[in-house]
């Protein structure tokens, strides 16, 4: 089975076979390029156990059979495989229904499965992509932007776990583990397997978060739920240790929700993040109220060293709402050139330009020569009060 490539197969209704809680887990891994070999290390599971559960996949029909694909040494239920459930020959469904539903799975796998299908590479803007079109014909928002507001969008079916998956996961926890002594659980989360290595996850003694992220079985699903629950600051600068699970959206949404979070970590992991991603987090209000304020002071560092593109991004893209944080931050002249090179017609974003005290004159004489200016006298009034305003200007 080494060189064989599990596909999911387009024409099966997934909910409608009766899937276990490991099958559904390995269904949510497969992405129809990834070969059979390298789901051991994917998934956490011994490579016998993995071909038992492929064979069955096969053999209900959940997945495409191929040349390699393993023989199903595992007996199938007969009632299971003559009922309605068991036909691997349901019409076809929209492609939407390849992915296992949370019913049918445990509530890690389930997380599981959630994370990974609206888990977007760029809930946030990526470090590396262009920068904003600087057309003066283009006077909407950059579409780098607009992907970006989307990406979210996407993403937040992430956060949205069902509270009774995460209930099963404390339940079992606090009934049967939390009573265990603290050296038992550690030795109990280096080689524990869900639920109960994803019931560790709720554990308040770092101790045992480490023992838990060396766990070969530890995956994304888990990393969040430490994320998100895990309230020592010493945890979290062990999850984050873990450069895969720093670097994912989901942990990375969740550490800076979490009021635990320290100051020094937070800077670390967003010191060269886009400026856009900084005041998206100063206007979160599901962010705590600490973390909100060192997003603003880091958003000041940025914004008196970042790239000029950054800057015209962030003042175009939120109409000049996020000047109100950066009150006394000057601009470069490649910036204030930028500026001066797009024709404005939007109201707001002029009187936001117009109220920002830093406002370099050059650019406060090309608003004045706007048609939005000219047809508005309540925004020419604005303009002309402005301290760097043209002497002509304010004597008329």
């Amino acid at each position: 089975m080494n060189d064989w490539t599990p596909k999911l197969n387009p024409t099966v209704d997934l909910r409608r076979l009766p899937l276990n809680a490991e099958e559904g887990f390995v269904l949510s891994r497969l992405d129809g390029h990834t070969r059979a070999r390298d789901l051991p290390a994917l998934t956490g599971l011994p490579l016998e156990r993995l071909q038992d559960i492929l064979a069955r996949l096969v053999t209900q029909g959940a997945l495409l059979p191929g040349a390699e694909a393993p023989a199903n040494t595992v007996r199938q239920d007969t009632a299971s495989a003559s009922g309605p459930l068991g036909s691997a020959t349901t019409a076809p469904q929209p492609r939407a229904a390849s992915t296992p539903s949370a019913s049918t799975a445990t509530p890690a796998q389930a997380a599981s499965i959630q994370g990974t299908s609206h888990t977007p590479e760029g809930a946030l803007p990526p470090e590396g992509h262009d920068g904003p079109s600087l057309d003066v014909r283009d006077t909407e928002p950059l579409p780098d932007a607009e992907a970006a507001e989307a990406s979210d969008e996407d993403a937040a079916p992430e956060e949205e776990i069902p509270e009774a998956v995460l209930g099963n996961y404390r339940k079992l926890f606090e009934t049967r583990l939390h009573a265990l002594p603290e050296d038992q659980r550690v030795a109990l989360a280096h080689g524990a397997e869900d639920p109960e290595l994803s019931a560790l996850c709720f554990d308040p003694v770092p101790a045992v978060i480490k023992a838990a992220l060396e766990n070969p079985r530890v995956g994304l699903a888990h990393a969040r739920l430490i994320a998100r629950h895990h309230r020592n600051p010493v945890g979290l600068e062990a999850l984050v240790a873990r450069a895969a699970f720093a670097a994912d959206t989901g942990v990375r949404r969740f550490l800076v929700r979490n009021p635990q979070l320290p100051a020094a970590l937070f800077r670390r992991m967003w010191a060269l993040r886009r400026l856009m991603e900084h005041h998206k987090l100063t206007v979160d209000r599901d962010v705590p109220e600490s973390t909100r304020r060192t997003a603003r002071e880091l958003l000041r560092q940025r914004f008196a060293t970042g790239p000029s593109e950054e800057k015209v991004e962030l003042i175009l893209n939120t109409e000049g709402r996020a000047l109100g944080a950066l009150v006394g931050m000057p601009v470069d002249g490649k910036t204030t050139s930028l500026l001066c090179g797009r024709t404005y017609r939007s109201p707001l974003l002029v009187q936001n330009l117009a109220r920002w005290s830093a406002a370099p004159p050059m650019l406060v004489a090309h608003l004045l020569k706007q048609e939005l200016v000219r047809r508005q006298p309540q925004l020419r009034a604005m303009l002309a009060r402005h301290p760097n305003a043209p002497a002509d200007v304010k004597r008329a």
